[in-house]
């Protein structure tokens, strides 16, 4: 029968998801990055494909993150018949597992065209991989996706927690399951029962009735952590500290004086924060905030002779290099090479096509040192624990994004210690994000819980160059 194909044995917590949901048409993975939600998942597919309840699995995930759920398939199967879509391609419907990527149902109308032909011409099980991908209900990704879900009796969201950012997150990733389950039928009235909102912006304040809400997704979840069922290694943080040059320091305080002049203290409005804490981030990494060059060379720039030196520092082991912006990219990878041959480093980014990034994957595990990233488009699915080393040359300004990058090494089958290193430029914007990530939260929210204390903006200023003095100073490790 089809179950014996699957080659891999389920552990402990594995078994428990697969006996709580087995018996449910719907259901919730929320574990851990790491612990086997992809391995879970197929067991419950391909079992009830085995017995003929569906006719096929859809697997939707990122689309950086197709090959990814390719390897994983081929790890725990035999013999079962699976396609990657493409936009640009047509496939007869004669697989076991299709795997299309999320983005793909807003990106492509020929794609998500074939997807819903899929889901009326056969029963399919879909599965929402990183589910928290559609929690916008406005976004034509996630109205895309339930259109697909309304012709699927079986259903199954997957991420490693169901809280990214807070309560409104669930509403989405629920109404895909069966609407039925939280009881509303609109954002709208689920917000009204559940989330109290900025009446200008809509902005979520607070949440209440979470016992409530709790209590509806119990009897469809299933949810652990890493520390509750796997024995990783220890994972250990360090922080190296450095100054910006006269130069820069000139600039970062002229960005930041124009942009407080232009801000409306009275509203305060998030994308206005957003756009001071980006001007300002960019100037610590290079650029002023009309994008200009500030080093004529890469390896002018002190955070590149920073990595560089931590580089010299560290074992003769392959290293993840995690950026927010596209020109750090460039001036890393650019530097690396020269000093230590193309064929060391390897890139991973957004705009790369997708064969082009799986090279650059296959790479790294083979033969490269250094893959240098971006975190909006690594952060999620990649399997990399065969390195132990990661260097967070930027941070984002979210923890949800920060904490996925992370499990990227410190996951099942890494069988070192985890070592995770940050740059962060002294008395700057970096030490708020990193102050902000070591809370578990974004810095925009971080801000807005102490903007009461703040009256005007002379005390914005005053809190944006309130960082600790540290002197270009390591700080203590620490272990987890």
């Amino acid at each position: 029968m089809l179950f014996l194909i699957l080659k891999t044995e389920l552990m402990d917590h594995q078994e428990k998801a697969v006996e709580k949901l087995s018996g449910l048409k719907v259901g919730a993975l929320y574990m851990d990055t790491g612990t086997g939600k992809t391995r879970t998942a197929l067991e419950l597919g391909l079992n009830r494909l085995s017995i003929g309840k569906v006719d096929c699995l859809l697997w939707l995930c990122p689309v950086s993150v197709k090959q990814t759920i390719e390897k994983e398939i081929n790890k725990h199967t035999l013999n079962v018949n699976h396609e990657m879509l493409q936009p640009d391609e047509i496939k007869d419907w004669d697989s076991d597992i299709f795997i299309a990527g999320i983005e793909s149902t807003s990106q492509s109308d020929r794609i998500n065209f074939r997807l819903y032909e899929l889901v009326q011409d056969k029963e399919c099980f879909i599965i929402v991989d990183e589910s928290s991908l559609i929690k916008n209900p406005q976004a034509k990704r996630t109205q895309n996706i339930w259109r697909l879900g309304e012709q699927a009796n079986y259903k199954l969201i997957l991420n490693g927690t169901p809280l990214s950012n807070g309560e409104e997150d669930l509403f989405a990733q629920w109404y895909f399951l069966d609407q039925r389950i939280l009881g509303y039928t609109s954002y709208y009235s689920f917000a009204a029962n559940h989330l109290e909102l900025e009446p200008e912006t809509g902005r979520v304040l607070k949440a209440f009735n979470k016992k409530l809400l709790s209590k509806k997704l119990a009897p469809y979840t299933y949810q652990i952590k890493k520390s509750e069922c796997l024995d990783l290694p220890k994972r250990t943080y360090s922080t190296r500290y450095y100054n910006m040059t006269r130069e820069q320091e000139i600039i970062y305080q002229s960005t930041m004086e124009d942009l407080l002049f232009s801000l409306d203290y009275s509203k305060f409005e998030s994308y206005s924060l957003f756009q001071l804490f980006t001007a300002l981030q960019k100037v610590v990494s290079g650029l002023t905030q009309h994008n200009k060059k500030i080093f004529d060379k890469p390896k002018s720039n002190p955070r590149i002779k920073l990595l560089l030196g931590i580089i010299e520092d560290l074992p003769e082991e392959k290293i993840i290099i995690w950026c927010k912006y596209k020109h750090e990219i460039n001036g890393i990878v650019d530097v690396l090479s020269e000093k230590f041959g193309a064929d060391q480093v390897t890139e991973f980014w957004g705009e790369l096509s997708e064969n082009k990034r799986n090279n650059e994957l296959d790479s790294f595990e083979s033969k490269a040192r250094f893959l240098v990233a971006n975190k909006e488009c690594g952060a999620f699915g990649l399997n990399l624990q065969f390195c132990s080393y990661a260097i967070y040359y930027s941070n984002n300004f979210t923890w949800a994004t920060r904490y996925q990058s992370e499990d990227r090494i410190y996951r099942a089958g890494q069988e070192n210690n985890v070592h995770i290193i940050d740059i962060v430029c002294n008395n700057t914007i970096d030490e708020r994000i990193q102050d902000s990530l070591m809370s578990k939260q974004s810095i925009v929210n971080n801000f807005r819980k102490s903007i009461d204390k703040l009256k005007d903006k002379d005390d914005l200023e005053r809190w944006l160059n309130n960082a600790k003095k540290v002197s270009g100073k390591e700080c203590v490790s620490s272990s987890t």
